[in-house]
């Protein structure tokens, strides 16, 4: 089921997106971007880049919860999910981004 990205404004004066599972959960968000142009880069780099395994990187916080970060063939950061408290969690939600971006619509709430 696709999802959808939000691109939206933060408090900060930043353009950030988030992608939405079908379900209507954030499943990835972005670091904030001083343009909308280079949000709507960052949501094109999610939905090529998706699909890759290799372009994830999965991590454990000192807290002992798990989350993944999503990865442009650069190395660069392009998305953050949420944290997780099981290791199955998180390798679900890395799935979740591959079947929901691909496809997703964008809601633009700038």
């Amino acid at each position: 089921m696709a999802g959808k990205f939000e691109c939206y404004k933060d408090k900060a004066g930043e353009f950030r997106f988030r992608l939405k599972a079908g379900n209507g959960e954030t499943i990835l968000s972005s670091e904030g971007y001083s343009s909308k142009a280079s949000c709507t880069n960052g949501i094109q780099s999610v939905q090529k880049n998706c699909t890759d395994e290799k372009c994830f990187e999965k991590k454990t916080t000192s807290g002992g919860k798990f989350r993944f970060n999503l990865k442009a063939s650069n190395g660069q950061v392009i998305g953050t999910s949420q944290n997780y408290s099981s290791e199955s969690g998180r390798d679900n939600g890395i799935k979740s981004v591959g079947r929901s971006a691909p496809g997703a619509t964008i809601d633009d709430q700038t």
